[in-house]
C-alpha cells in the first residue's frame, strides 16, 4: 500500500513534471490524458492538487473518482462535493469549473465511454461494490 507521503511525493512529481511539458506525463501517465483538478479540503480548508485521468467530450470534461478500485472514495471527491467551485489546469490552460456529480444512466454513459479508452476503469469498478463516481467539470 502506498503510504500518504509516498502518495504526496508522486503526486508533486506528477505535477512538476505535467507543468514543465505543457500537460504531458510519463511513466503510468504517458499518453493518458491528464488534468489538474484544484480541490479545498472539506475539513482542513487547505487547498490540494489532484492529477487525474481526465474525458473529455467536445467542451465537457469529466473525472472519475476510482481510486484504483479502492473501497472508499478518494479524499479529492469528497472535497469537492463540499467545495464544488474550484479551478483545473489542462495543458497550458487554468479555468474555472464547478464539479457536477452525474448520476443515473448520465453517470453510467460517462463511465462507460472513458473505460473503452482507459480500460484499466472497467478493472477499478470490478475490484468494488461501490458504483464509482463520475464528476463533471463544467467550465464556469
Amino acid at each position: 500500500m502506498t503510504e500518504p507521503s509516498d502518495l504526496a511525493e508522486m503526486n508533486r512529481t506528477v505535477i512538476d513534471e505535467f507543468r514543465t511539458t505543457g500537460g504531458n506525463g510519463s511513466g503510468v501517465f504517458a499518453g493518458v490524458p491528464l488534468i489538474l483538478v484544484h480541490h479545498v479540503g472539506a475539513k482542513s480548508g487547505t487547498e490540494r492538487i489532484a492529477p487525474l485521468v481526465y474525458f473529455r467530450e467536445g467542451e465537457r470534461v469529466f473525472i472519475f473518482a476510482s481510486k484504483g478500485g479502492a473501497d472508499e472514495h478518494p479524499a479529492w471527491y469528497h472535497n469537492l462535493v463540499a467545495n464544488p467551485n474550484t479551478k483545473v489546469e489542462i495543458g497550458t490552460e487554468t479555468f474555472p469549473v464547478i464539479a457536477k456529480v452525474l448520476a443515473g444512466a448520465e453517470r453510467d454513459e460517462y463511465y462507460a465511454k472513458n473505460a473503452a479508452v482507459q480500460p484499466q476503469f472497467t478493472d477499478y469498478q470490478n475490484k468494488t461494490s461501490r458504483i464509482i463516481p463520475v464528476v463533471e467539470l463544467v467550465r464556469t
